[in-house]
């Protein structure tokens, strides 16, 4: 039986280097669960002002950096290398991924060329084997397929037409990690 999972298996992610669908990836990922009998939800979790406190970053800057960068503070190099997790957020993260299938699904300043090797540092340091290949970056978050997405710009880079459920982080219901948790958990 392992043997003819393991030929499926392959069969499909031979098929994924072809035809690249969202739908197509979604459908293989849950199988995938499902054969395994690990059933588990799809989360993906934003990262700036979600898991990452961005103003944390910008408070380690010289005044002379923030007023080059005025209006563009994420533009800064290796500004995300200084920003701190938010309270709660890895041991929210960790819980959660117990429950769900979780993914970090964040962008990257076009213009910053540091950001998104800032961000993987980032989330290696921080959630260590917990977020070990689960970083996406994209411009596009509604491309990605999944049952939640918690963000804290309900209309910024697709999240808007995102077709999972959507949890605004820092809003009236949701100002913290506990009350993610209540909801979730």
């Amino acid at each position: 039986m392992k043997l003819q999972k393991d030929l499926l298996y392959n069969k499909i992610k031979y098929l994924l280097y072809f035809f690249y669908d969202k739908n197509f990836i979604y459908l293989y990922c849950k199988l995938k669960r499902k054969m395994n009998n690990m059933e588990k939800k799809i989360l993906y979790f934003d990262m700036d002002n979600v898991l990452v406190d961005f103003k944390s970053g910008i408070d380690v800057l010289n005044e002379s950096i923030k007023n080059k960068y005025v209006g563009k503070l994420d533009e800064v190099p290796h500004i995300f290398s200084y920003m701190k997790p938010i309270d709660g957020a890895i041991d929210a993260f960790k819980k959660l991924s117990e429950k769900y299938d979780c993914y970090i699904l964040s962008t990257a300043p076009w213009n910053n060329p540091t950001a998104a090797s800032d961000k993987f540092a980032w989330v290696k340091k921080y959630l260590g084997d917990y977020g070990y290949k689960r970083l996406i970056l994209s411009h596009h978050k509604n491309l990605n397929k999944g049952d939640y997405l918690i963000d804290d710009r309900p209309t910024k880079c697709g999240v808007d037409k995102f077709e999972g459920e959507v949890i605004i982080f820092g809003s009236n219901e949701y100002p913290d990690w506990e009350s993610v948790l209540r909801y979730l958990m």
